[in-house]
């Protein structure tokens, strides 16, 4: 019998076992724990069941299997549990920007034509200036709507105004606007033409966030389970917000009192989610 599972949103949809197998493979699973995890779950669904807890589910079963997959698996979540300010999601976006080759300097004020800006992140090479809006939001249903995009745009029509003056007249200026959950059509359509970069969670079909931060391993530390919520939060106020830079930067665990013994199981799990052990 086919069983429902609800959404967030209360609307009530079918289970779709190729849908869950699909999410797993992209967080690392192998074919074979796809199968196996979605088999468990089909078995166990009851009727109604929420995505929420069918995603916790899944993320036990993997958590069982490998720590390293179940840290993947759940990124949206850990994306999410960065807030509730946006700061340390524009600290994640310099990081991946760093890796594209650009210097970043991110949080600063920059002098526009007409008024200063707050720009989240600053990107620059010697022969490109990016200006970088991060959009966090804390609820996944939360969008980001045209009138991002157009606000976006006239911050960065007017840097650009103030800021060809200081070089050649064939550098390049990109405004971006990256989110954590998703746009609205008429934002992308705007942005597009516009020409701004979108990026979201899942825009566009190749460089979205998730691609991003998978293929760099930059994975949060809120992916993590071996570490506690005031552990976390202390860790990003500190700018350690990757799984890699806990990995390679643990002296700051002792800090909180933590013990020798749960701080090798920390950077255990920070180097397996990061791929580096």
């Amino acid at each position: 019998m086919n069983k429902s599972v609800r959404k967030k949103s209360g609307d009530l949809v079918l289970f779709d076992p190729q849908k869950l197998r699909q999410s797993l493979l992209q967080s690392g699973a192998s074919r074979d724990d796809a199968v196996y995890v979605s088999e468990v779950i089909s078995d166990n669904l009851v009727d109604g069941m929420s995505t929420h807890k069918v995603y916790q589910m899944a993320y036990n079963i993997l958590r069982k299997k490998s720590g390293k997959i179940a840290g993947r698996y759940r990124l949206k979540k850990a994306i999410f549990d960065m807030g509730p300010t946006g700061y340390p999601f524009e600290l994640l976006v310099g990081e991946l920007i760093r890796l594209q080759g650009y210097k970043a300097k991110t949080g600063i004020i920059l002098d526009g034509q007409c008024v200063q800006h707050e720009v989240d992140v600053l990107a620059q090479t010697n022969t490109k200036t990016v200006f970088v809006e991060c959009k966090f939001h804390n609820e996944i249903r939360r969008k980001s709507d045209v009138k991002v995009s157009l606000y976006v745009k006239s911050r960065f029509d007017d840097l650009r105004a103030r800021w060809k003056k200081d070089v050649s007249e064939n550098h390049i200026f990109e405004g971006w606007l990256v989110t954590n959950t998703r746009f609205t059509h008429d934002a992308i359509q705007y942005g597009s033409c516009a020409g701004l970069k979108m990026i979201s969670w899942d825009y566009p079909v190749k460089g979205n966030l998730r691609q991003l931060i998978d293929e760099a391993g930059f994975h949060p530390i809120t992916s993590m389970q071996t570490i506690t919520k005031r552990e976390k939060t202390f860790l990003m106020e500190n700018d350690i917000i990757l799984c890699r830079q806990l990995f390679s930067n643990t002296d700051i665990l002792r800090k909180l009192g933590i013990k020798e013994k749960k701080i090798l199981k920390i950077k255990k799990e920070a180097g397996m989610i990061a791929e580096l052990v």
